[in-house]
């Protein structure tokens, strides 16, 4: 009788359990949208897309495609987290921009 092939299985990721969302804003999940045409006075080509888990209200941010991490940091601050409150956890697909040193 053949041996069997020895299975292959694929590494699976660890799963990370997140808080309840209280208050909005308190947990928002955040990508972009990019590869858009050009729009807006200053030529605009990506979208921070942000969404708060509590009330699930979607919040967009024009800004550039090659915009850095302290690019984006100050765009969070000045637009949302002056108005709203820091956030307590921020889930994101681990783009160079949310996980690049400042």
């Amino acid at each position: 009788m053949p041996k069997s092939k020895q299975e292959y299985r694929r590494e699976i990721s660890t799963y990370y359990s997140y808080s309840i969302a209280k208050i909005p804003l308190e947990v928002v999940h955040m990508d972009w949208v990019a590869a858009l045409p050009p729009s807006g006075d200053r030529s605009y080509n990506s979208c921070l897309f942000i969404v708060g888990r509590y009330s699930n209200t979607p919040i967009f941010l024009p800004c550039h495609k090659d915009d850095t991490a302290m690019d984006t940091a100050l765009l969070l601050w000045i637009s949302v987290i002056s108005h709203t409150g820091l956030f307590k956890n921020i889930i994101s697909d681990g783009d160079s921009k949310f996980t690049s040193a400042l």
